[in-house]
């Protein structure tokens, strides 16, 4: 090859390699190979425009950059974006170049897909201020304190360091804005498994639970994760005046299910029909003969009503409540008066007990009486099962041979 022709060559070579170097300009997106690293910056070569770049450590990465040496090394080729020129040419000029700020891009765009998508995304917090947390997605996120439980919570101080999932409320890449909510998730996940829980129940079940909270109505009873109300009327076998006065926030009770209604999430339940009932075993607590004390319920014209145990009231029939003659059980007998009773008859089937007052008292004396007197009040026929001619007859066959 001639000379000329070399140099020819020569020249096409070196002005196709010129025109070859791309060029560089503010928000073009550059590899760059890590040339040197310094104490506060990275710089790197812009592959393809034969010109050198820096990135501030800041600029390294979306997180806190303590040592620059823990991000890059030595030809490393870095994916960066043009943040703005430095000196007058770009021969002998540098860039400013930011791999943060590219990373930051992805992050939002992959945030915006996962909010269309209704994802449920996990991130550290990484500070807790005054108005809620701080997390780290990649981009900053932002919990306000109302969104992170659905409770309230008075210090938020464990929560820094936690890596915990969210929501994404509202998404604002133009202003760095992202908030996100904790709360929403929990909810979530309460309503899911509230349906795997009412699945799971049906009409009759015999199920634990504890007392959630108490009202002048009943007590809500948490059954895993979602509340049954058992009515005043379904606490016990006796009268319940207040669910507080038997029940407190916390306990451990066992409820039968009497209904649920799923569209509404409604559970009606009873801690009664879990119970003996007051009428079990009655024969064997109270068999004839036993002696009981009791509370006069109820008095009517033929009787007195004593409650000898909870739930279970015996009758005292007005023939057995005094040995003196009584017109009616008012004239001895108050609702409320506490007495002694005697257990006369059991019929557990039938839930009646016969009780007697005078049973437990000394039968008053019988003063001998005239015989004319004797012979005016004997029993009647139908009592005693004797006629009065049965009684009297001698006597009359006398009179009659008087005469």
């Amino acid at each position: 090859m001639t000379e000329e022709k070399q140099v020819e060559n020569s020249n096409v070579t070196m002005e196709d390699a010129l025109n070859s170097f791309q060029e560089v300009n503010v928000g073009d997106i550059v590899k760059g190979e890590v040339l040197a690293i310094e104490d506060k910056q990275v710089v790197v070569g812009i592959v393809g425009a034969g010109v050198e770049g820096v990135v501030p450590a800041k600029e390294l990465s979306t997180s806190q950059v303590e040592d620059i040496n823990d991000f890059v090394k030595l030809h490393d080729v870095l994916d960066l974006v043009v943040i703005t020129s430095i000196g007058k040419d770009k021969e002998n000029g540098s860039y400013l170049l930011s791999k943060r700020r590219l990373d930051a891009k992805k992050v939002w765009e992959d945030i915006e897909k996962d909010f269309q998508a209704g994802k449920i995304i996990e991130a550290p917090v990484t500070n807790v201020v005054k108005g809620g947390l701080v997390v780290d997605v990649g981009v900053r996120g932002f919990v306000p304190a109302s969104m992170v439980e659905d409770h309230f919570v008075d210090d938020f101080s464990e929560y820094k360091g936690q890596t915990m999932t969210f929501k994404i409320i509202e998404i604002e890449p133009s202003e760095n804005r992202l908030i996100l909510s904790h709360k929403a998730v929990v909810e979530a996940e309460k309503e899911e498994h509230k349906k795997e829980i009412l699945a799971d129940l049906h009409d009759g079940d015999i199920v634990e639970g504890k007392v959630a909270r108490l009202t002048d109505f009943g007590a809500f009873v948490d059954l895993g994760g979602i509340d049954g109300l058992v009515h005043v009327s379904e606490i016990g076998h006796q009268h319940v005046d207040k669910p507080g006065d038997v029940l407190s926030v916390g306990d451990d009770v066992k409820v039968k299910i009497l209904s649920i209604n799923p569209e509404e999430e409604r559970i009606s339940l009873s801690i009664k029909e879990t119970l003996p009932g007051p009428w079990s075993d009655i024969a064997e607590k109270a068999p004839a003969g036993t002696v009981l004390d009791g509370t006069v319920k109820r008095l009517t014209s033929f009787g007195a009503f004593v409650e000898v145990f909870p739930g279970v009231e015996g009758l005292v029939h007005i023939s057995q409540i005094s040995h003196k003659h009584i017109a009616t059980p008012h004239e001895v007998l108050h609702e409320g008066d506490e007495i002694k009773v005697k257990v006369l008859e059991v019929n557990e089937g039938e839930h009646r007990i016969a009780l007697s007052i005078k049973a437990l008292e000394a039968k008053p004396e019988v003063q001998e009486q005239p015989k004319e007197e004797t012979e005016t009040y004997e029993m009647p026929e139908e009592s005693t099962g004797f006629t009065m001619g049965d009684i009297l007859g001698d006597q009359l066959k006398g009179q009659g041979s008087d005469d």
